[in-house]
């Protein structure tokens, strides 16, 4: 991605930018939460942007080490430029809540649905946020670094591929 598309999305989103950093030629920025539907949807339709797909969304956990324990990942790539573009947002742990992405991009659906699943952020308006590696009775988040190495799950009966799984 170039300078001076850099400097314009810096401009544009001066107030909810908290930093940016290059990494690998990457462009790497971390926003505000109440901006990422706002970031999100420039990010795919300025047409000197373009980007038409999200390529991954994930987690960090950073127990103890920082205030805001969590960090929600996106990267983005641009078919059309060929370009990328990572994007992340902090939460706490007590509020780990971030819009969902799926109305811009149908392809964040089960992202989300991972990111759930393993470190138990909600991604709020989701249309279907349940499991989606793990069984629904399934109890707590493994990906999170206080999730104990030697915790024992709840044994489930063996269910048929039709039987629907319950949601949340």
């Amino acid at each position: 991605m170039n300078r001076e598309l850099i400097l314009k999305i810096k401009e544009d989103f001066a107030n909810d930018i908290i930093s940016f950093v290059e990494d690998r030629d990457m462009p790497v920025f971390v926003i505000r939460r109440e901006a990422l539907l706002r970031f999100v949807t420039f990010l795919k339709e300025c047409a000197e942007v373009k980007m038409e797909q999200v390529t991954d969304i994930t987690a960090v956990d950073w127990f103890k080490k920082r205030e805001e324990r969590f960090e929600v990942v996106y990267h983005f790539y641009s078919y059309t430029f060929n370009h990328r573009l990572r994007l992340k947002v902090n939460l706490f742990e007590n509020d780990a809540k971030v819009p969902t992405i799926t109305e811009i991009f149908s392809g964040a659906n089960w992202f989300e649905r991972e990111c759930y699943d393993m470190y138990g952020i909600i991604f709020l308006n989701h249309p279907d946020l349940r499991r989606i590696l793990l069984y629904p009775e399934f109890v707590g988040h493994p990906l999170r670094k206080d999730y104990p190495i030697d915790k024992r799950q709840p044994l489930v009966k063996l269910r048929r591929p039709e039987e629907s799984r319950e949601r949340p």
